[in-house]
């Protein structure tokens, strides 16, 4: 199971507190599951407290970032409904201790691992966007290096893949420019996953204990990749496509400055 680290800080002390409350449910549920007496009552008395208070997080959640005009409010929604969702879809009546026990295990895992990925992939971006459809291309500088050779060159390969977005964008007088487009989109998605699979790689030579975070968070931002579907956007193209890219380069600096830059160099 994951526990709240420093690293989990987001910088807002009542969101900071509820993710911390939030690990610490998942760890008394999985201890007492893991008692000898009483242990799926005691069990599922906690995670119907885990459940609800993830709920009530969500709306604190959600009414801040309203609060703040944050245009990641919709993206932040779907992905707490997806949540909740998923933990209400586990059954636990008609079925022995035993079988409870392991319906338990298996969501706590994966409570634990949404959670962590939320948080470092998500809800540590929250007032970090500007209410601007027009994002600035991003720089890759010296600040972004993590003194690694190889993860700095491919960084700043992405980078660069997110300026050429840019400028495809910008172009005017061009017709097909969606399609150019597109054709940028999947290349930035098959150079990113030969990144985090050069990445995890390197993480894996080192034994560096971030290994599963880092895995959990790269996946989370592939997902979201393949989320963009210009297909089903009527109108307004051009302005969802700066949104998306303004999450995706947003997401791209903060991995770095807050998750890649504790990678050790070897």
């Amino acid at each position: 199971m994951f526990t709240f680290t420093k690293d989990c800080l987001i910088g807002v002390p009542e969101i900071d507190d509820e993710h911390k409350r939030l690990f610490e449910l998942i760890a008394e549920v999985d201890t007492a599951v893991k008692a000898d007496d009483n242990s799926v009552t005691t069990a599922m008395a906690l995670l119907n407290e885990l459940k609800q208070y993830a709920v009530t997080h969500f709306t604190h959640e959600e009414a801040y970032m309203a609060s703040i005009h944050d245009p990641e409010l919709e993206r932040q929604q779907k992905e707490h409904q997806a949540f909740v969702d998923k933990v209400n879809s586990y059954r636990f009546s008609d079925i022995n201790d035993e079988t409870a026990k392991e319906l338990i295990l298996e969501l706590l895992e994966y409570l634990s691992k949404w959670l962590m990925g939320h948080i470092l992939g998500s809800d540590i971006l929250i007032g970090q966007f500007e209410p601007s459809n027009k994002p600035t291309i991003p720089v890759f500088t010296e600040k972004y290096k993590t003194g690694i050779a190889m993860i700095d060159e491919e960084h700043k390969t992405l980078f660069d893949i997110i300026g050429k977005i840019h400028k495809a964008i910008d172009v005017e007088l061009v017709h097909d420019k969606f399609d150019l487009i597109l054709d940028i989109l999947d290349e930035l998605k098959e150079y990113t996953s030969v990144h985090f699979a050069d990445e995890e790689n390197y993480m894996k030579e080192i034994g560096y204990d971030g290994l599963v975070q880092q895995q959990l968070l790269h996946q989370k931002f592939i997902e979201t990749l393949e989320e963009l579907n210009l297909d089903e956007v009527d109108e307004n193209q051009e302005a969802y496509l700066y949104e998306f890219l303004n999450f995706l380069q947003n997401w791209l600096i903060n991995h770095i400055l807050k998750v890649d830059k504790l990678i050790p160099v070897k």
